[in-house]
C-alpha cells in the first residue's frame, strides 16, 4: 500500500498516527529512506519507518472508515469470547493481538478480560496485573481510533459505544 504526506494511520501499537513526510537517515551506516510518523496523541516523538522493511511497513494500517466502526460497534453483542486459564498462554495470546492489532481480535479480547473482570469482582478480586496492562492497551489502540475517526474525546468512545449498542439492542429484529 502507497502512503502519503499527511495521511493518518495506524502503526502497530503506537497507535494513531499522522505522516509527516519521508526523510533520508543514516542509522548504522546504512542511508535509507523512511517514512516520519507523528503519534496523534502525543506530540513530543516521532517514529522512524524504513520505507523498504516489509515487515515494519506491514505495520502500518489504514484508519476504519466511521462506517466500519460502527459496524464493529454493532457486531460486539454477538462476539463470541473464551477465557484462556493458562495466565502464560493469555499473556502470549494477548501479545499476538496487540501486535496484530486486528480490531475484531482486541474486541473479543477487550470483552473476555471485561467478562472475567466482572466475574472477579463479585468474590472481591482484580484481574492479574498482566490482564489490567493489556486491556489498558487495547482499550486505548482501539478507542484512539475510534475518537479520530469519530471526531470525539477518547473519554466519550465507551460511553459512545454503549449507547450505539443499546440503540441497536432496541430495533426490532
Amino acid at each position: 500500500m502507497d502512503y502519503q504526506i499527511n495521511d493518518t494511520i495506524l502503526y502497530g501499537t503506537q497507535g494513531v498516527c499522522k505522516i509527516t513526510g519521508t526523510v533520508q537517515k543514516d542509522f548504522g551506516g546504512c542511508v535509507m529512506d523512511y517514512y516520519t510518523l507523528q503519534p496523534v496523541y502525543s506530540d513530543n516523538s516521532v517514529i522512524y519507518v524504513p520505507m523498504h522493511n516489509e515487515a515494519l511497513l506491514r505495520k502500518m494500517r489504514r484508519v476504519l472508515s466511521p462506517e466500519e466502526i460502527y459496524t464493529l460497534i454493532q457486531a460486539m453483542p454477538r462476539q463470541e469470547v473464551s477465557w484462556i486459564e493458562n495466565e502464560n498462554e493469555r499473556k502470549e495470546r494477548c501479545r499476538e493481538i496487540l501486535s496484530r492489532g486486528d480490531r475484531l481480535e482486541l474486541i473479543r479480547a477487550i470483552k473476555a478480560l471485561y467478562l472475567h473482570q466482572q466475574e472477579l469482582q463479585k468474590t472481591g478480586k482484580k484481574l492479574h496485573v498482566s490482564d489490567e496492562r493489556f486491556l489498558k492497551e487495547a482499550e486505548k489502540m482501539l478507542y484512539d481510533e475510534f475518537a479520530l475517526v469519530l471526531n470525539i474525546k477518547e473519554d466519550e468512545v465507551l460511553p459512545f459505544i454503549m449507547k450505539q449498542i443499546e440503540i441497536e439492542g432496541k430495533q426490532p429484529v
